[in-house]
């Protein structure tokens, strides 16, 4: 399966409810592309802000008080202490690129030469002190061929700390990453695919007619990567009735009875039928019951196992012409 998903995970994950019908946030699919807007969002710590501890203002002071005590809780969970200094980040980030940058990449993650300082045991420790990576800064590592900077002074050294602070933050708290661009797709080919794969059972002046206006790029690609409705988890909007699963179970003596499908596993079956009335069976007790399942996603399932990152960057990409 050549799908590139974002390997979220940590402890906050939860079932996610999405169909083209139904608004909920879904994971997206991981896009390692550049940005093209900046009013566009991108799963990974953006270069160009502090990693970690920025929450998204709002005009209602109650809901930036729940999101501040949220995003510190979990800041909390997680062990890794206060975001830095934003302006810290922002000096350190300069000094960091300037100097560092060539061996150790721009973004700290690594480079042709230098290693990835986000993982690094000796960054992790000094936990944007300055302690730990001064000596190393003014000392070199000749036997591992970095060079010394004995001209960096201490205030420098403890803004470049700051800023790796933040990367190792937002490397361990996904949950305050922003989302940039993600529509670097060709609409062309998307709409192909979309002939090719979807029409059938989607169209782009019913259905989908304006789908680009009701949605943001990342949920709408979510919206067709992962169309299940049902949540057993959270509560929310009830399903959209053209995903719901319907069945039919055949008894033995042949009677039927058809549905929307409420509960199936390899022990029993529960639907509701038209009426509203209730049935269920165990297959213990009714041997020899047939349970045939109509299930509206099954086409998104299958394709969920061929896209490639192409394919989705296409679909999204035609989808976004949708207004």
């Amino acid at each position: 399966m050549k799908i590139g998903h974002s390997l979220i995970a940590l402890v906050l994950a939860s079932a996610m409810s999405v169909s083209f019908g139904q608004q909920q946030n879904p994971p997206a699919a991981d896009q390692r592309t550049q940005p093209k807007s900046p009013n566009r969002e991108q799963q990974g710590p953006p270069l160009n802000q502090p990693a970690a501890g920025q929450q998204r203002k709002t005009e209602n002071p109650q809901e930036n008080e729940r999101n501040a005590a949220g995003q510190e809780a979990f800041r909390n969970f997680l062990a890794i202490g206060a975001p830095p200094d934003p302006a810290a980040v922002k000096r350190g980030q300069a000094m960091f690129v300037s100097t560092c940058g060539f061996c150790h990449g721009s973004n700290a993650t690594g480079g042709a030469q230098g290693p990835n300082l986000v993982r690094s045991t000796v960054v992790l420790h000094d936990s944007g002190t300055g302690k730990e990576i001064g000596p190393v800064i003014h000392n070199g590592r000749p036997q591992k061929g970095m060079p010394a900077f004995p001209n960096i002074t201490d205030a420098q050294i403890k803004d470049i700390a700051a800023f790796l602070l933040g990367r190792t933050q937002a490397a361990a708290n996904r949950m305050e990453y922003t989302i940039q661009n993600i529509v670097t797709g060709d609409p062309n080919a998307g709409e192909a695919y979309f002939q090719a794969h979807c029409a059938n059972c989607h169209s782009p002046t019913g259905d989908l007619a304006h789908i680009a206006q009701r949605y943001e790029a990342v949920a709408l690609q979510g919206r067709f990567l992962y169309p299940e409705t049902s949540n057993p988890f959270r509560g929310g909007p009830p399903p959209d009735p053209r995903a719901l699963k319907h069945v039919t179970v055949t008894l033995p003596s042949g009677q039927t009875y058809s549905g929307v499908l409420i509960r199936i596993d390899d022990f029993s079956v529960a639907l509701r039928d038209d009426s509203s009335e209730y049935h269920s069976w165990n297959y213990d007790d009714v041997k020899g019951i047939r349970v045939e399942v109509q299930d509206p996603l099954e086409a998104h399932a299958k394709l969920l196992r061929q896209y490639t990152d192409t394919d989705m960057h296409n679909i999204l990409a035609y989808l976004e012409t949708l207004k």
